[in-house]
């Protein structure tokens, strides 16, 4: 029998309607009610870690999820993160960096209605995490609406429907139908044991660009924070003509702030030598994001800006994929 534990940290899953709209808010009892002892071959333990709406879920709630995990990693065979949705792809990327080589399934999942109400995807979305926290495999997944996203490459596409995210450059990695598991791929188990690294500077920033942004908000930045992610225009170039960001570009990095830059499409990545406007860009010590998404790039510039100090030493580690957040080159033409 498969030892199942779940920790809960709130969310919509676990919400009630509170005076000023849905609140998480249901007790520890109230929750363990809707889930059961045992199902089938699994047996289910659940921990209260926090009771909070995701919106306001903080990279310190992360440590604390990533450390629970590693707490009790020797007493079970998979594990069930209950989330709020909003930021759930953020908190399963930022798992993925801070534990590695995990030979058990790390499973988040939540929902768009409360598990209270008659009609809610909850229960589902419960059953399906359970049950691929059974399987032989290893990594940070979500499990949604019966998909499996590695949790390097989920991006919350819609706020009210079933179907909520996505995996956006990468395939299912599988589909839960009733019991049963369809795998399309499963992720090359990395390392060899788990390593639990939390070390993460939050000093980042991040930037989406429009037609018309100031050149001088990167002055009101550089004091700030340690790394800004640049969330530019199709392959990622930025202005030089008009208002010139390329002139504070230079001032950021050599400054010793690690700029990121990458792109507003959801699909396919930056290309920076594709086009002069990005070749001007990748002429200073920029930090390339490939075809990661937003919710991969900024909890993994926090935790390699948690490693080290030198913006050549961030740049490598960033660069690198880790948890299949990132394509090799030329691996999405194969």
């Amino acid at each position: 029998m498969k030892k199942i534990l779940i920790l809960a940290t709130g969310g919509t899953i676990a919400s009630v309607e509170g005076n000023e709209g849905l609140v998480p808010g249901l007790s520890a009892d109230e929750l363990l009610h809707f889930f059961p002892k045992s199902a089938g071959n699994i047996e289910i333990e659940c921990k209260f870690l926090m009771n909070i709406d995701s919106t306001n879920m903080q990279p310190e709630h992360w440590v604390e999820m990533a450390h629970a995990i590693y707490q009790h990693y020797e007493n079970y065979d998979g594990f069930v993160i209950t989330h709020g949705t909003d930021t759930l792809a953020y908190t399963s990327a930022a798992l993925s960096y801070m534990l590695q080589g995990l030979r058990k399934p790390v499973v988040l999942t939540g929902s768009q209605v409360p598990i209270s109400f008659k009609k809610t995807d909850a229960k589902k979305n419960v059953a399906d995490a359970l049950r691929f926290a059974t399987e032989d495999i290893g990594g940070v997944f979500i499990v949604f609406d019966g998909r499996v996203i590695i949790g390097t490459r989920a991006v919350k596409m819609r706020t009210k429907s079933y179907d909520a995210f996505e995996s956006v450059n990468a395939p299912y990695v599988a589909y839960v139908n009733e019991k049963e598991v369809k795998y399309q791929w499963k992720p090359v188990p990395t390392g060899v044991g788990l390593a639990l690294n939390t070390n993460i500077n939050t000093d980042v920033f991040l930037m989406k660009l429009y037609p018309g942004t100031k050149p001088e908000v990167f002055d009101c930045l550089k004091g700030l924070y340690k790394g800004i992610i640049i969330e530019s225009f199709g392959n990622g170039g930025l202005p030089f003509e008009g208002r010139n960001l390329l002139v504070k570009i230079k001032e950021l990095t050599e400054a010793g702030i690690a700029v990121v830059i990458t792109t507003q499409c959801l699909e396919e990545g930056e290309d920076l030598l594709l086009y002069e406007v990005g070749r001007k860009v990748a002429q200073h010590d920029v930090i390339l994001s490939g075809d990661m998404n937003t919710e991969a790039i900024v909890p993994k510039l926090m935790w390699a800006l948690g490693q080290k100090s030198s913006i050549k030493e961030i740049k490598t580690i960033f660069e690198t994929p880790l948890a299949e957040d990132l394509s090799i080159k030329g691996e999405k033409e194969e």
